[in-house]
């Protein structure tokens, strides 16, 4: 029992180095990248669904994609206006969002995501 003095301290000592990146870290988030968009896309003013979406959803979007082309032969999209799309990064997404160092790149490096879609498919060429 004369040992608790130690097994306190060091209960603290313990919990203050577990916590330490949070407390250290508070307040000091980075803000989000902002992208570049070419004249082309800014033209169009929407993409296959509205920013907001893209935004969360594009990557599950490319997942469905994907799968639908290399499964099941389909090759089409009907997004939330109706509207049909070519299911195809290459040229409905990089048609507009051509700049992938200005573009794709700013915030996969600010979520430190390294997506695969470079495996299969050429980088775009960079137009402005």
């Amino acid at each position: 029992m004369n040992d608790r003095n130690y097994i306190i301290i060091g209960l603290v000592v313990f919990f203050a180095l577990l916590t330490f990146p949070v407390w250290y870290n508070l307040g000091s988030a980075s803000s989000a990248p902002e992208v570049v968009l070419t004249e082309k896309a800014k033209e169009a003013k929407i993409c296959i669904e509205d920013a907001d979406f893209m935004r969360r959803e594009h990557m599950q979007i490319l997942n469905n994609w994907r799968d639908k082309v290399v499964r099941e032969d389909k090759r089409t999209y009907s997004g939330k206006d109706g509207k049909e799309y070519d299911v195809s990064l290459s040229n409905t997404c990089m048609d507009c969002h051509s700049n992938k160092a200005d573009f794709c790149d700013k915030c996969h490096t600010y979520t430190a995501v390294d997506p695969y879609c470079w495996d299969c498919h050429t980088y775009p060429e960079v137009t402005k």
